[in-house]
């Protein structure tokens, strides 16, 4: 959600329509197309706000696109929020118009033509109209484009559209920066060296396990030196990893387990999570207890951001992990923060197929494009699904990867 929402606001449920359309789940689809006019009015709601938990990562253009399609509803929510005071706060709109006119909506494609030449922030509108739309359908925009500009250089000069319109800008293009010339680094032992010396700052140990973890070998005796690769953590905190510190360690991959099972029982959180990583990556299924307990203590804070890290490492482990099968249901229907959502179905259908067939098949609906994905390639073909990978397959919104998953799952 933006910084500027009502305090006072926060998810439904997430088994009523309105939460199910707030977290983006497949379920929401389902009840809204039910229910119609209970279903226009929640979708209608959700198109007043962004819901979005995390609006750097989760997806909701496709999902309200097809919504507002199904439906009938009317685009002019959407519309109010071009001109947002906070230029990226009315990214959504522009995402779930620009997938609009995909899907056929004249009014949506000429709103945002028209937004290209009357709106406040009509460069964010280029961009997702470049990167979303066939070129003929914004190509003519340039004369207007060019001459907003007023003869100042565009925001991002080096991509769509600014590419194609290159000749009509007045600024050309920058020339490239001289290279750098070579800096030589020490040695391997000299940088394991600063990082042992107490006389070391954090600086410079910083820059040691900086250099040291872009080396085409890691050296293994950095392990051993973990514990002590933090700030002083004077305030009580049990400090911080030093830069380079997680870098380094899981490049070490399996080799790093061992220590590891040792990190992940520390009191200081950083070298806590940092084993809780390793594990999760390289782990054996003698780790799958200690990852269910990281699992239970994110779900006891509520920590929506972070368990992905986990899912995948229980995915990886399979059957021998279901003992956390509970759990990861529960924050496959509660997060808020859907970018996550595709990892805890990976990880449920890892464990048991069967159990996660229903999860599969409301997947085809959910508003994460990796969730679609997954369940494109993964539910079990029949009846209705059928209907719904061929309209998957013939989407002018999916990519071309999903399109040919379903294409391949009809044969």
């Amino acid at each position: 959600m933006t910084d500027t929402e009502d305090a006072a606001w926060s998810y439904s449920p997430p088994d009523t329509l309105l939460g199910a359309l707030e977290r983006g789940r497949g379920l929401g689809w389902a009840y809204a197309l039910s229910d119609r006019p209970a279903g226009a009015e929640a979708v209608l709601d959700c198109l007043h706000r962004d819901t979005r938990w995390d609006r750097s990562v989760d997806q909701r253009a496709d999902y309200q696109a097809y919504l507002v399609r199904e439906l009938g509803l009317p685009i002019e929510p959407l519309l109010a929020q071009l001109d947002n005071p906070d230029e990226n706060g009315s990214e959504w709109a522009r995402e779930t118009l620009a997938r609009l006119a995909l899907l056929g909506s004249a009014p949506a494609r000429e709103a945002l033509r028209r937004y290209v030449r009357e709106g406040e922030w009509w460069q964010k509108a280029l961009s997702v109209l470049a990167d979303n739309w066939p070129t003929d359908w914004w190509e003519d925009l340039g004369p207007d484009a060019v001459r907003r500009l007023g003869g100042e250089r565009p925001e991002l000069w080096g991509f769509e559209p600014w590419l194609t319109w290159r000749e009509l800008l007045p600024v050309r293009e920058p020339a490239p920066r001289a290279r750098r010339p070579v800096r030589s680094t020490p040695r391997t032992d000299r940088l394991l060296a600063v990082l042992t010396d107490p006389e070391s700052s954090s600086r410079e140990r910083g820059e040691a396990l900086r250099t040291l973890a872009e080396r085409p070998t890691v050296p293994v005796e950095l392990l051993a030196l973990v514990p002590d690769l933090s700030t002083d953590g004077g305030d009580g905190s049990g400090g911080r990893a030093l830069g380079g510190v997680h870098r380094a360690v899981r490049r070490l991959g399996p080799l790093a387990v061992g220590p590891a099972r040792e990190w992940a029982d520390d009191d200081r959180h950083w070298l806590q999570w940092l084993g809780v990583q390793v594990l999760a990556e390289h782990g054996g299924t003698g780790d799958v207890p200690r990852l269910v307990a990281e699992l239970a203590s994110q779900w006891e804070e509520r920590a929506w951001c972070g368990p992905k890290l986990v899912s995948d490492g229980l995915a990886r482990l399979g059957p021998a992990a279901a003992e956390a099968g509970p759990l990861l249901r529960r924050f496959w229907q509660l997060t808020p923060h859907s970018y996550e959502r595709p990892s805890y179905l990976r990880a449920l259908h890892a464990i048991d197929p069967d159990a996660a067939a229903p999860l599969l098949s409301e997947s085809l609906w959910d508003c994460e494009p990796d969730a679609r994905l997954y369940a494109v390639r993964h539910v079990p073909v029949g009846g209705e699904l059928e209907f719904r990978l061929a309209e998957l397959r013939d989407s002018p919104v999916e990519d071309d990867e999903l399109r040919e998953a379903a294409a391949g799952r009809l044969g």
